[in-house]
């Protein structure tokens, strides 16, 4: 079966990072855009950043030059670097995988709070 794994998740200080993995299995890993979202309390979930099969990476504003999203099809894991962050960055962080099907895993929690 299909799994998205995300793992990386935890408390850190305003100012902090933290690098967020998602390992996924049962797919064609390297074929598939991939994506994070997350959703923070009271909110809609959003994306957040995404990478094409062909290593092109998007980002939402609110992100830009601070967080960065990358991929190793040898290890079928993509990753999202969080540098400076700040307490609006609170969220459950989703792994999402998008090609003719589309997976999701179960959520990783990133909490900013000093």
């Amino acid at each position: 079966q299909v799994q998205l794994v995300e793992s990386g998740g935890g408390l850190v200080q305003p100012g902090g990072s933290l690098r967020l993995s998602c390992a996924a299995s049962g797919i064609i890993f390297s074929i598939y855009t991939m994506s994070w979202y997350r959703q923070a309390p009271g909110k809609q979930r959003e994306l957040v950043a995404a990478i094409t099969s062909g290593g092109s990476t998007n980002y939402a504003d609110s992100v830009k030059g601070r967080f960065t999203m990358s991929r190793d099809n040898a290890k079928n894991t993509v990753y999202l670097q969080m540098n400076s962050l700040k307490p609006e960055n609170t969220a459950v962080y989703y792994c999402y995988a998008g090609k003719l099907r589309a997976y999701w895993g179960q959520g990783t929690q990133v909490t900013v709070s000093s």
